[in-house]
């Protein structure tokens, strides 16, 4: 089978890496892929916004099923444009990626579906954010409503940082994804991620995983992209997860098949769990990145028969196998993110971590110069192992950090701290 996946970070290095494992891979192909993808895959350059590009690739090359990889081709309507020539594709539609693609939206659909989340204010005025946000004081959540690359969510612990939030993003900090605001609720618990493969019809869990949002040891600092993740995450307990699933995923997607827009492809539920009862934080309509890496690394081989059958239409005769074991991923990323960074800074020492089934280093913001490795971008690599405790895939991950020589990278040293604490 000829495959192709689109993207270009960790998470997209980890997919390809548990698809190449699978032996119904012939050739494997990443647009735009990585330093770190090219050592494993093929890879192709062109738009991956652009449908009718990837359509005329993927007809050009053979591609049986095609993998997308981020949010934006996915909310740009790619995975359409390939179904409708016929290509086997993972990834929701256009109309039902608007779950990631629009907060309100997302508000809207948890409202129809009675979905416990957080209580909420939708804004496209300045100056009614802004009475709203006097009105309930903080902590108060302010998001843009559209795709700003996972940055678009301000936490604000005080009414000063919330009016500085609004005002930044109605001021277009966050480009057209500002233009319209999201106010919630501040919801208190552990923040946790269940992820859900989805057929339109059918549902199974494939896993659990919890990042580490914040830049700095001890959840301080600004937000970032994700610093670290672990997966399984205790307290997505089985009893927990049962909930989220009947109380949260299945009155979703059912909401969304009555509007006619079935959803399909994997949906990660970012879920706030207190006292044992899970509300949604957010949806994203692609597997996370750090989360998906240390899923993958768990999974291995049978991913691609797994997100197949989601394709398909087939879930209902598909099962997960897991491993009893445990994994977890550091980020080394660029010194200065998530604000600004260097770029083409010489990464030395990864010839030295191993790489098999319980140790690999990920790639994300990397590229190949003259026989090196740069770093192109904040998150660069994702250091990831295995163990039969998370204690031990903890020891290995960070093993693994100590052995690269790359002084303008950091990382947080205290990944899985919840966990093991």
């Amino acid at each position: 089978m000829n495959i192709l996946i689109l993207g270009s970070g960790g998470r997209e290095h980890a997919l390809a890496w548990a698809v190449k494992q699978n032996p119904k891979c012939d050739r494997l192909i990443v647009a735009p892929g990585n330093a770190g993808i090219a050592q494993i895959a093929e890879c192709a350059h062109f738009d991956i916004l652009d449908a009718g590009v990837v359509v005329n690739f993927a007809e050009e090359n053979a591609v049986e099923f095609v993998i997308v990889g981020p949010e934006a081709p996915l909310a740009a309507g790619v995975a359409d444009r390939l179904r409708e020539a016929g290509i086997l594709t993972f990834g929701p539609s256009g109309a039902a990626a608007q779950l990631e693609a629009s907060k309100c939206f997302t508000k809207e659909i948890c409202d129809a579906a009675a979905a416990p989340t957080a209580a909420y204010g939708h804004f496209t005025d300045e100056q009614a954010a802004l009475d709203y946000v006097r009105a309930n004081g903080a902590p108060i959540v302010i998001k843009a409503d559209g795709l700003a690359a996972g940055k678009g969510v301000i936490v604000a612990m005080t009414e000063a940082e919330a009016i500085a939030a609004v005002k930044d993003m109605f001021g277009g900090a966050f480009g057209g994804a500002g233009a319209e605001v999201v106010i919630e609720e501040f919801m208190d618990g552990e923040e946790a991620s269940l992820f859900v493969l989805c057929d339109g019809t059918e549902a199974l869990s494939m896993g659990t995983a919890q990042d580490h949002k914040r830049v700095g040891d001890g959840d301080t600092g600004p937000n970032t992209g994700g610093m670290g993740a672990y997966s399984p995450a205790p307290v997505l307990d089985a009893r927990v997860e049962q909930k989220a699933m009947d109380e949260i995923i299945r009155p979703t997607l059912q909401e969304m098949a009555r509007r006619g827009t079935p959803y399909q492809g994997v949906l990660y539920a970012g879920l706030m769990i207190r006292d044992g009862q899970p509300r949604l934080v957010e949806y994203n309509v692609r597997f996370g990145d750090p989360e998906c890496q240390v899923l993958m690394m768990r999974l291995g081989a049978q991913v691609l028969d797994l997100l197949q059958a989601a394709a398909s239409g087939q879930l209902g005769e598909a099962q997960v196998n897991w491993a009893d074991d445990h994994a977890l991923t550091v980020v080394l990323a660029a010194q200065g993110y998530p604000g600004s960074y260097e770029k083409d800074s010489i990464i030395n020492g990864l010839g030295d971590c191993p790489e098999d089934s319980f140790n690999m280093v990920f790639h994300a913001g990397t590229s190949g110069q003259d026989g090196h490795i740069t770093a192109t971008g904040g998150r660069v690599l994702n250091v990831t192992a295995r163990g039969a405790s998370l204690s031990q895939a903890r020891e290995r991950a960070y093993a693994m950090v100590d052995r690269i020589d790359w002084p303008e990278g950091f990382c947080r040293r205290d990944i899985g701290w919840r966990a093991l604490r």
